[in-house]
């Protein structure tokens, strides 16, 4: 299981983040942003009051920021087809709350990290402190064109203050699978195998949810995510 710190350096090493919040007036709005620290209680990042940022997070209290990382960028081939070096994806999303000034000191005599924000509140005294404290996400480490290993995903949910997260991976009904292997034959992530009893299994940290097993099952056996309608 990923610890905050592990998160955090996640994000760190990516680099440019996107910072999604809600608008206010019914949409989503985002901008490329950061998180400055981290410790047990949560991720932190600042913004000005005077922001739209700032508005947002307050009213809306919400807050999902996704980044990658890649050792090179996706090249297309002469039939446009994409080509990906291995890299990962990480996204979070929960609610945050802003610190008052007195919580910031305090972070800070303890923690070198929040010196950024001290700085910054002194130059820019407009400036506030909120902290990511309860929140779900998901790291994706790809390598889909299985250079380092025989499967092209390996993804990790996690979550922190109290939040819960919904497994990865599609599943497979053991009572409607028959064991015919098309499900297997058809998935390109290597992530099913036979359970000893006969019938199928999807290993949820390989699946990419693609839906080609669900395509081809012939008793409706795996289980979608986007639809509650049976077939």
């Amino acid at each position: 299981m990923k610890t905050m710190q592990d998160v955090y350096r996640l994000f760190d090493a990516a680099g440019c983040c996107s910072f999604a919040t809600l608008d206010g007036a019914g949409g989503v709005e985002s901008r490329i942003a950061h998180f400055f620290a981290y410790d047990d209680e949560g991720l932190y990042l600042r913004t000005m009051r005077v922001k739209p940022f700032y508005r947002q997070l307050k009213e809306g209290r919400a807050l999902s920021v996704s980044a990658e990382k890649t050792a090179a960028p996706c090249t297309w081939d002469d039939d446009n087809m994409p080509h990906f070096q291995p890299g990962y994806m990480v996204r979070v999303s929960g609610t945050v709350r802003e610190l008052t000034q007195e919580e910031v000191d305090a972070k800070a005599a303890d923690n070198p990290l929040f010196n950024v924000a001290v700085y910054d509140i002194a130059k820019y005294p407009e400036t506030v402190v909120f902290v990511l404290d309860r929140f779900h996400g998901e790291y994706y480490d790809y390598d889909f064109n299985m250079v380092h290993r025989d499967h092209k995903i390996q993804r990790e949910r996690f979550a922190f203050g109290g939040d819960a997260f919904e497994e990865p991976g599609l599943s497979i009904d053991p009572f409607r699978c028959i064991g015919c292997g098309d499900c297997a034959r058809a998935c390109t992530h290597k992530a099913i195998a036979a359970n000893p009893s006969g019938t199928m299994l999807i290993i949820g940290e390989r699946c990419d949810e693609c839906g080609n097993c669900y395509h081809v099952c012939p008793t409706g056996a795996v289980a979608s995510k986007g639809t509650a309608a049976e077939r």
